[in-house]
């Protein structure tokens, strides 16, 4: 079976290269650094890295933020190597840690490029994060003495339909991990019923729930939702496509009772800001958007914002920010099949929060929300704009979701010192 997963890897290596130049067509980045997916990165001098964390874009990444952290702490500045797969990703490594890690993109999962990537940057240990299952490189690990963790490891129901479908593949692969340090005890028994060795399967909480709040972040998004005026405001956050839509339209039901409401809209995906600002005019809303504001600021012409009914997030690596600013949060893909985004974020800052049902990939999450009732699920817009109104015109209620959801999130760190524990005590075996 790995060689014809190999085979048909290699096959579709020129496709996977059209599928770069197609993305690029809406984010450039997906055009630079071609090398680096095929293991083309700088050589690292010395004893190479002490630990490669892999993250797949900005969810995995933001979930890493506290590991990587703690990593440079303990083994010191340019000693930890992260890949990410896309651009956005790539940005928010890059944002959150600039040169004090060195980073590229991940190397395909094909035996050559494997081996070129790991003989050039070494690493003494790999931790990749939640559900990434790659068989060349596990398989490259073992034969290298290298431990691997998967960390903050999980499996949604649809995930682990898709790998019992070969399991014993997947049961072959999971031998060449060294732990799978799992997000509940649910998710370890789905690694252990797809064959994973109970003894290399633990539990270790979400790794979520140990985010550090930036209080710079939150501090700047106090002082610019000031200069919107004391208004109710509640923000749309990681939304995708059908959910802007969605969102305006709760929005102006919600302006018919409530006319000073302003909505912060912030979209999943860079490429889609330009999209979403049409979107803003052609709902007949008055809009202003974060890029302009901040240029208009640094040229010294800062603009009156008490007319803007939206305000569009067209920036990366500001969602505190962003959240700071609100009174009410709506988590985006849950309204669509998307599986849904980290509700841990406005929770953790004591805002209420409100979903779709479509999370699938943060069940853990929602249902310690919604049992302590810091959140409620909503089914389309028509029911966001009835929740919405109801939970802006009660601060009373407000504030006991919020301080429940602040409190659900505080009580269940400890992850993190957990994950540690764990990466310090592997020693390499290197052959």
């Amino acid at each position: 079976m790995r060689l014809l997963y190999t085979v048909l890897l290699y096959l579709a290596a020129p496709f996977a290269l059209l599928r770069l130049l197609w993305k690029s067509r809406q984010l450039a980045g997906y055009r630079g650094r071609i090398g680096e997916r095929f293991g083309f990165v700088p050589p690292v001098a010395g004893n190479g890295v002490a630990v490669w964390v892999h993250a797949v874009s900005v969810g995995e990444a933001l979930a890493a933020q506290p590991l990587i952290e703690a990593l440079i702490t303990r083994f010191g500045e340019r000693r930890v190597w992260v890949t990410s797969t896309t651009p956005t990703g790539s940005a928010r490594v890059v944002a959150a840690f600039g040169d004090r890690v060195l980073h590229s993109y991940a190397p395909y999962d094909l035996p050559d490029v494997v081996a070129r990537f790991l003989g050039r940057v070494r690493p003494a240990r790999l931790v990749v994060m939640e559900t990434e299952l790659w068989p060349n490189l596990f398989r490259a690990c073992a034969a290298r003495g290298i431990p691997l963790t998967i960390a903050n490891a999980r499996l949604s129901p649809r995930s682990f339909r898709g790998y019992g479908r070969v399991r014993g593949f997947t049961r072959r692969t999971l031998a060449d991990v060294t732990m799978v340090a799992a997000q509940s005890k649910a998710d370890a028994a789905r690694f252990r019923t797809l064959g994973g060795r109970r003894e290399r399967i633990g539990v270790i909480g979400n790794l979520k729930f140990d985010l550090a709040l930036p209080d710079a972040a939150i501090d700047d998004g106090r002082r610019l939702r000031a200069r919107f005026g004391a208004r109710p405001v509640w923000i749309a956050a990681s939304t995708h496509d059908g959910e802007e839509a969605a969102a305006l339209a709760a929005h102006a039901a919600l302006l018919e009772l409530q006319p000073d409401a302003l909505l912060l809209l912030v979209p999943r995906h860079p490429q889609r800001f330009d999209a979403v600002w049409s979107l803003i005019a052609e709902a007949g809303l008055a809009g202003e958007r974060r890029s302009r504001l901040a240029a208009l600021d640094k040229s010294g012409h800062a603009p009156d914002l008490w007319d803007a009914q939206v305000f569009l997030g067209d920036s990366m690596g500001e969602m505190f920010l962003y959240l700071a600013m609100a009174d009410v949060a709506f988590v985006g893909g849950s309204l669509v099949p998307v599986g849904g985004h980290n509700v841990l974020e406005p929770a953790a800052l004591g805002l209420p929060v409100l979903f779709g049902p479509q999370m699938h990939n943060f069940v853990a999450a929602r249902e310690l929300l919604l049992e302590r009732q810091a959140a409620v699920e909503v089914a389309d817009a028509a029911q966001l704009a009835e929740e919405l109104a109801v939970l802006l015109a009660q601060p009373e209620r407000r504030l006991a979701m919020g301080d429940a959801g602040a409190a659900a999130v505080a009580g269940n760190r400890g992850a993190l010192k957990r994950l540690l524990t764990i990466i310090e005590a592997q020693i390499p075996a290197h052959p």
